[in-house]
């Protein structure tokens, strides 16, 4: 119970960089000696130091290294990248004992970390809070073991199943809900979205709601019938657009040429290829249907204001799904869903 004690600080110390440490896990590291936390630390942005680091760095008498446990979220990183390797750091720190709560399944990692700790005579427990850990970096696992973007649909509908009334921009959620969505664009590494949502809505997809980073924006556009001047192009964040007609850089626009036949799984390949390790699906209802019909996601969030009758209009994606959770924000209702079939069997 003590091990996941500290594992759990180690998760809400790494949950502070969500968002910032692309193309880098989150981490959490905890010392502990005599039951008293000495250091911690996390790991702010990719180039910076690793969890392991700041949290050794943060402790003032390092002589009680050698009659500590030091914690961490996930393995220890055993390769030269841009910062030397923590399982090196924490051999030499001459620490007691390790404790870790995930392996880390990168090819430069997935247990050398672990095994340059233990043949140092270090005591390594891992596997404390595994479940825990792994959902705090279900993007980066599922990029690197599945070699594909963690995926979230996203979509607001009317108590009766409308996305929009006549056919035309509708507000269906409130200003709580649209200030959780803000969140959620800067927590994820990409937003995509459809022609017809272009067209119809001309959204920015950018974090006006709150301060932070704009994700990069991907659009679907195979017959580029969304004009230059929409937001969409404006300079506020990388753009890519998915099209039939052209392959071509243009200053934070880049177009990519692909075909009709295939093409979400062309679609993820290339994304996957471009290093997105997470996209929110924000696409209407024809886009969104695609990645459902093809169970093509990890999580579903659904925003419903059930005060809200509209007679006509688009009809919400079918999705047949119960949520594992409800939250209530006003007059709006989100409901929370994760793909049994995608989930890690660890």
């Amino acid at each position: 119970m003590q091990d996941e004690f500290y594992i759990k600080r180690c998760i809400e110390l790494a949950k502070k960089a969500t968002g910032d440490t692309y193309p880098n896990p989150l981490v959490g590291s905890v010392i502990v000696h005599n039951g008293k936390i000495i250091g911690e630390g996390y790991h702010h942005k990719a180039g910076e130091n690793h969890a392991e680091i700041n949290a050794i760095n943060s402790a003032e008498d390092k002589s009680l290294f050698a009659e500590s446990t030091i914690y961490v979220s996930l393995e220890p990183c055993a390769h030269f990248g841009k910062t030397p390797p923590c399982a090196l750091k924490i051999v030499e720190s001459g620490f007691k004992k390790v404790v870790i709560g995930a392996m880390d399944s990168h090819d430069k990692v997935n247990g050398k970390g672990k095994k340059i700790i233990q043949e140092a005579g270090i005591e390594v427990i891992s596997g404390v809070l595994e479940k825990e850990c792994i959902d705090l970096n279900k993007r980066f696992f599922t990029y690197h073991e599945k070699k594909r973007p963690f995926i979230v649909l996203k979509w607001a509908q009317s108590g009766n199943g409308f996305i929009d009334r006549d056919f035309k921009p509708t507000q269906i959620s409130n200003s709580l809900t649209k200030q959780y969505v803000h969140e959620l664009r800067n927590n994820e590494h990409a937003i995509l979205i459809g022609t017809m949502t272009a067209l119809r809505d001309n959204p920015s997809l950018t974090t006006r709601e709150m301060t932070g980073r704009n994700p990069v924006r991907i659009l679907i556009d195979i017959d580029l019938k969304v004009p230059m001047d929409y937001h969409i192009y404006n300079n506020e964040a990388e753009t890519l657009v998915f099209n039939s007609l052209k392959d071509s850089d243009e200053d934070n626009i880049r177009f990519i040429k692909t075909g009709r036949a295939g093409f979400i799984e062309n679609l993820i390949k290339k994304l996957y290829e471009l290093q997105i390790q997470s996209v929110i699906v924000e696409g209407g209802n024809v886009v969104l249907q695609q990645f459902i019909d093809s169970d093509l996601w990890d999580e579903t969030i659904v925003i419903k204001n059930e005060n809200l009758r509209i007679d006509n209009g688009t009809r919400a994606p079918k999705f047949q799904h119960k949520p594992f959770e409800i939250k209530q924000f006003r007059d709006n209702v989100m409901e929370f869903h994760k793909n049994s079939n995608q989930i890690f069997k660890k």
